[in-house]
């Protein structure tokens, strides 16, 4: 079993404070794991299992806690007089109104709530509804490329297991797994009926009688958008390109069905989106944002037999490290260029280029262009798959994609 370092860190910081711990991300993507090895974590610093209560909702165990004031109940009872009580629930959305038990437990005094819960009902748009307290959102992403080598190795070089994280992607169980191409595709496809059918379908059953929420009918057309954006991974997207898209393929449809359709993509973790700034102006701008999709597996899924372009996949697995690594990422547009990725932290930002191949004269100044334009003096990296450019260039680190990927 992996260690999620850097998702155990997270909840660590939040260890104690008066907030609800909320772990949202695709199905699949390791959040009970995740619960299950913080609980390790904390009966290991000196925590008494009597100070933690952890309930799995799809356990059949716990089938007389579905009802909310029942599990009030029994949390109340086992809260421990004078210490911390530290209280995990995991698929929380199995319970009817949940959230008045969460609620009730949460403005006790020493109370740590943990909660994950399907896409379906714990989406961000729907939190603040949901739980009047404090909460802080915590989203997983499936193995990073680092997780995914430390199960292959040494049986797999470092080239050969990014080449397998190309294929099928990071969802753990996946990972971890004898792979064959065939049991990949019913796996990959079991997961993506689930998001798409079984959530979508089963938050769009909640919002019903709710006229001021977006209505998603047709799950035919959400796989048209959806392999659509699978498709122009890398490439920038706007609502009006997709409309023109479907119009050009006589499925007429108004933007706005399309936006919403899109929203729902990204509510359901399986498309992130990433915003263009204004590296000069430091404003965002509101045309042409880029889509990538969370798993390269899923994208392989999505769109089978086709080949893709090399270096638009591999600037999809940067753009999810960077989130991993806790910056947050945009598009930058400097002049009439632009830079792939834009990544802000607290205190500083840098920039990347990602490109397959850097070895020819004409890519190797396309990639550099836009970096040296920008007259800052925050870090810039271009990122390849070659190894033979690799070095500094008056400023600019040219790194190995792998290797830094690998770099803790």
């Amino acid at each position: 079993m992996i260690e999620r370092k850097e998702y155990l860190q997270r909840l660590y910081d939040w260890k104690d404070e008066q907030v609800i711990k909320v772990v949202t991300g695709i199905r699949r993507c390791g959040k009970s794991t995740l619960l299950k090895q913080y609980q390790e974590k904390l009966l290991q610093s000196g925590i008494l299992p009597e100070q933690i209560i952890s309930i799995n909702f799809e356990d059949l165990e716990y089938e007389e806690l579905l009802d909310y004031k029942a599990l009030y109940r029994y949390i109340k009872e086992r809260l421990c007089e004078g210490k911390m009580t530290y209280i995990f629930l995991d698929e929380i959305q199995k319970v009817d109104s949940f959230e008045k038990a969460v609620d009730s437990i949460y403005i006790k005094d020493m109370t740590d709530i943990y909660i994950t819960g399907s896409n379906a009902y714990m989406l961000s748009g729907d939190l603040a509804t949901l739980l009047t307290g404090r909460y802080v959102e915590i989203s997983m992403l499936p193995f990073s490329f680092r997780d995914y080598y430390a199960l292959t190795a040494p049986e797999l070089s470092p080239d050969a297991a990014f080449a397998d994280y190309m294929r099928y992607g990071g969802f753990p169980y996946l990972s971890t797994m004898k792979k064959t191409p065939e049991k990949a595709a019913v796996y990959l496809e079991g997961i993506y009926n689930t998001v798409i059918i079984k959530d979508i379908e089963d938050r769009q059953n909640r919002r019903e009688n709710d006229p001021s929420k977006r209505k998603i009918t047709d799950i035919a057309l959400l796989k048209t958008i959806a392999r659509y954006l699978a498709s122009v991974v890398g490439s920038p997207v706007s609502v009006k390109s997709v409309t023109d898209y479907l119009t050009s393929n006589g499925r007429k449809i108004s933007p706005n069905t399309v936006s919403d359709y899109m929203e729902a993509l990204k509510e359901s973790f399986i498309f992130y989106k990433a915003d263009r700034i204004d590296i000069v102006g430091k404003q965002l701008l509101k045309s042409n944002s880029k889509w990538y999709v969370v798993d390269l597996g899923l994208r392989s899924h999505m769109l089978p037999r086709q080949k893709y372009d090399l270096g638009f996949s591999i600037e999809n697995i940067v753009y999810f490290e960077l989130l991993r690594r806790g910056y947050q990422v945009n598009i930058g547009k400097s002049g009439n260029t632009e830079v792939d990725f834009v990544a802000h932290s607290q205190d500083a930002c840098c920039y990347f280029q990602v490109t397959a191949d850097m070895t020819s004269e004409e890519t190797f100044s396309r990639e550099m262009r836009p970096l040296e334009s920008i007259r800052d003096n925050y870090e810039k990296t271009v990122l390849t798959l070659d190894r033979f450019t690799a070095g500094n260039y008056n400023g600019i680190k040219v790194i190995n994609v792998i290797d830094w990927l690998l770099n803790p």
